[in-house]
């Protein structure tokens, strides 16, 4: 049996039920064939073709100067790699401005392998949301911290302490899950936030500095190996899993995957409250 065949498939029904029956999920970003190889193979349920590719491939100091071509480009290296892992692809800035680009970005980014987009904001994306979803194309709604608007929020920070503007995120998370949204992130927001959000929704809640209690964990894959650019401070939710292993690579993916599983990841000093 190859091992191609060997390893289960993920789709959307998958981590619906995992959400169902409180098995927790890990996601990690790829943005090759090799690394998308390794991280499936090493069970990890989700990969992300992030526009983070911006900050840890090409050396920017954002996410924004990333193209929808560079997210073509890498996710087509990710989905040669990918041997059973569900795949996610971000729509970089600019490329959703309105509906019509929105439909065209995802298409391309469909066309080169990706089974999900992923896309920033809250209330003002519920009709590409809709449009999207009635095309069938799965999304993903990016809530909390969303980096592409990072010079708005003016810088990395927590969102969601004020109890009105939690309120505004349970708010338009419902909306966006009744818009047609598959599965949502969560960016940096308090465990309490986070846990109000996943309790309320039906679809799985992605959590990045989320807290525990959300359905699925994510982490940028050069911060869990601990080789994050050196001019980008490690963000308080980052664990370096690679001491763990006694495998290399291979090792840490596995020991990052069992420790999302278990609960173990994120640990109280991972989180906001």
């Amino acid at each position: 049996m190859s091992s191609q065949s060997a390893v289960k498939r993920i789709s959307l029904t998958t981590l619906q039920k995992m959400k169902e029956k409180g098995e927790k999920f890990a996601s990690l970003t790829a943005y090759d064939a090799c690394f998308a190889e390794m991280i499936s193979s090493a069970g990890i349920e989700v990969i992300l073709c992030g526009d983070s590719l911006g900050m840890v491939l090409q050396g920017h100091d954002s996410t924004l100067p990333v193209t929808l071509d560079d997210i073509v480009y890498h996710m087509r290296c990710v989905q040669a790699g990918n041997v059973g892992a569900f795949i996610m692809a971000d729509l970089p800035f600019m490329s959703y401005a309105h509906e019509q680009q929105a439909l065209e970005s995802s298409a391309a980014l469909m066309r080169a392998g990706a089974h999900m987009v992923k896309l920033e904001g809250g209330a003002w994306i519920t009709r590409t949301t809709s449009q999207l979803a009635e095309r069938g194309i799965p999304v993903c709604a990016h809530m909390g911290l969303t980096p592409q608007s990072i010079n708005r929020l003016g810088g990395y920070r927590v969102q969601g302490r004020d109890p009105a503007k939690a309120q505004a995120i349970i708010d338009e998370a419902l909306m966006l899950q009744d818009a047609g949204a598959s599965i949502l992130l969560l960016e940096c927001v308090p465990v309490d936030l986070a846990a109000q959000v996943t309790q309320a929704l039906e679809i799985p809640v992605i959590g990045i500095g989320a807290g525990p209690d959300v359905d699925g964990q994510i982490m940028v894959m050069h911060d869990m190996l601990g080789i994050t650019p050196p001019s980008i401070k490690p963000p308080k939710f980052v664990k370096n899993f690679l001491p763990e292993s006694s495998d290399g690579i291979r090792g840490a993916f596995v020991a990052f995957r069992d420790a999302v599983r278990s609960g173990a990841f994120p640990a109280p000093e991972h989180c906001f409250y």
